[in-house]
């Protein structure tokens, strides 16, 4: 038995599709969930004498059951971007880790196959919001105009999906969305042969519509922080609304606030575009918070730390201007 263990986003889909049609597996059961369940290896932990793929998870935030994992003669292939920490050094785990706020592990698995599959690589490149990235893609992918807008949208789709504290709150399980690329090498094909885009398109353009009717409430210019209620659309759209805002006023920081039902806050950070940095210190400063660079996030952040966390965000964005 193999088991694929993937961040339910598109970066963590994309990425393990391209490994997929580079090496099929039969026998394979799917470990993910919603983007910010990425205690993922809890899911296996007891697992002997498997072989497992890792693709998008945060190794840092997965050391004990990784180290539990290999001592139980587990072999695996681990492929990400975000932090990670020291790394265990033993033949049983092959590791292609880059932590570049330029990077995501779609393009990294792209480079580990040799450019095969750069269509999917610049979906999961937008939908990490590296959009520079996945144009630079475009000339080897022979992609332009028309088609690079229907990538573009399938990463940004793919990716809002993954977003909610839970799976009900998405209009698709990470695994179905998986399982619904699963057949093509091409994803222009799958955006005309399945109505998937469509739906998606469709339950975005809503949340979208209510997540910009919300005010900037930061202390300080050019860095804006978003308060959204209680409620699955403002879950589900947290992350991609960060993106979007953080590409219209590229000079500044951005944070996106969701409250959680118990209590404490959801929070997406993105770094300013021109420099990329911080974001991943910023949010371990809090419990439960990690990530990148460039994008980071606190799962529950207790509601008496959003002062705190205000103050922090304000001071490490503005430190460099």
């Amino acid at each position: 038995m193999h088991y694929d263990v993937f961040n339910g986003d598109a970066d963590g889909i994309f990425a393990i599709h391209q490994l997929r049609l580079a090496t099929p597996i039969d026998d394979v059961t799917l470990i993910t969930g919603v983007k910010r369940d990425i205690a993922l290896l809890q899911k296996i932990q007891t697992l002997q004498n498997g072989t497992i793929t890792v693709v998008d998870v945060s190794l840092d935030k997965n050391r004990q059951e990784l180290i539990e994992l290999l001592q139980r003669n587990n072999r695996m292939l681990y492929i990400d971007h975000h932090y990670a920490g020291e790394i265990p050094e033993t033949e049983a785990l092959e590791h292609h880790i880059e932590t570049s706020a330029t990077t995501c592990t779609s393009i990294i698995v792209n480079s580990y196959l040799d450019d095969q599959f750069p269509r999917w690589a610049m979906c999961g490149a937008f939908g990490d919001n590296l959009d520079e990235q996945a144009n630079e893609l475009a000339h080897s992918a022979d992609v332009s105009g028309d088609q690079l807008d229907i990538l573009k949208e399938i990463g940004e789709l793919f990716n809002y999906n993954g977003y909610g504290t839970r799976l009900e709150d998405l209009h698709f399980h990470p695994a179905d969305l998986y399982r619904a690329v699963r057949p093509y090498d091409d994803p222009l094909l799958f955006y005309a042969q399945t109505g998937i885009v469509e739906k998606l398109r469709n339950g975005f353009a809503e949340d979208m519509a209510r997540a910009e009717d919300q005010k900037n409430i930061s202390p300080s210019t050019p860095h804006r922080i978003y308060s959204l209620p209680q409620s699955s659309w403002a879950r589900r759209i947290a992350g991609v609304f960060s993106n979007r805002k953080a590409r219209e006023q590229r000079e500044g920081a951005h944070a996106v606030i969701v409250a959680n039902d118990d209590s404490t806050l959801q929070v997406s950070v993105r770094a300013p575009l021109i420099a990329r940095q911080h974001a991943d210190t910023l949010c371990r400063q809090f419990p439960t918070g990690g990530g990148r660079a460039g994008a980071a996030g606190i799962n529950h952040l207790p509601s008496k730390m959003l002062d705190e966390f205000v103050q922090a965000f304000v001071t490490i964005f503005t430190k460099d201007q």
